[in-house]
């Protein structure tokens, strides 16, 4: 599974989502101006750029070196490392909040991660953290159609919280309290099915780990039944995500 990407490919493949949804999320977290924030796995900076639009002061870390880069180009001045959430190199109780946006499912301890969320967070801050629902998030129409095909195919609804109440064990685990969890949603208009797919084939995520081991003829297949389930385009996907926060 590569992250290790361009900042564009990934913002074609993920921040058309990422963008609206980190508005949903930062709002369900509660940030406000003047708030000290960690962004952990802040990839480009989608929810980067909205934490700074409410005023508040932001750090962001991200495992990817092209990120990073991004990041650090994009908002001269900010506070962009190279790490993991696992490991933050930060000083206890250094924010008001640590926020997480599509980040938990892809942290190697889950666990581990949020508690370190917690450690960097000032006792009465808080942690939060949103993943997309295994069958009704951004990517499900994606592994719809491949399962037409591939029935056995691991998708990522599998995935550390992609259904109702992971988040909160994972935020229990981590010591957290008052965890309160909640679906979000966003709407995404695509203009074109061709708009719609060909992020597919950039090789981003587990998606297009899938897409990328595929030959030209099942990468073919994949393509026509995905065709023959969303239409030409224009059409919306509604995609559903699963957020939970915690107060340290």
């Amino acid at each position: 599974m590569s992250f290790v990407v361009s900042p564009d490919a990934y913002g074609r493949y993920m921040g058309r989502y990422a963008e609206p949804l980190a508005d949903v999320f930062a709002a369900f977290a509660g940030i406000t101006a003047g708030a000290k924030v960690l962004d952990v796995g802040c990839g480009p900076g989608a929810l980067t750029a909205r934490l700074l639009a409410a005023g508040a002061e932001v750090a962001a870390i991200d495992p990817s070196p092209p990120f990073v880069d991004a990041i650090r180009q994009r908002f001269p001045g900010l506070d962009a490392r190279l790490g993991t959430a696992e490991e933050l190199p930060y000083d206890t109780a250094t924010f008001d909040a640590a926020l997480a946006q599509l980040v938990v499912h892809f942290m190697t301890d889950p666990a581990a991660g949020i508690g370190q969320m917690a450690r960097v967070t000032r006792p009465g801050g808080v942690v939060a953290a949103c993943v997309w629902d295994g069958p009704t998030g951004a990517l499900a129409p994606f592994w719809d159609a491949v399962h037409v095909i591939d029935p056995d195919a691991q998708d990522e609804a599998l995935l550390s919280g992609a259904h109702r109440g992971h988040l909160t064990e994972i935020f229990d685990a981590a010591g957290l309290r008052d965890v309160a969890e909640d679906a979000i949603a966003i709407d995404v208009l695509h203009p074109s099915f061709e708009e719609w797919w060909e992020p597919y084939t950039f090789g981003v995520g587990p998606a297009g780990d899938y897409v990328q081991r595929l030959d030209d003829e099942g990468r073919g297949r994949l393509e026509t039944v995905a065709r023959e389930r969303l239409g030409h385009g224009p059409f919306i996907v509604t995609a559903t995500a699963w957020a939970a926060r915690g107060t340290v």
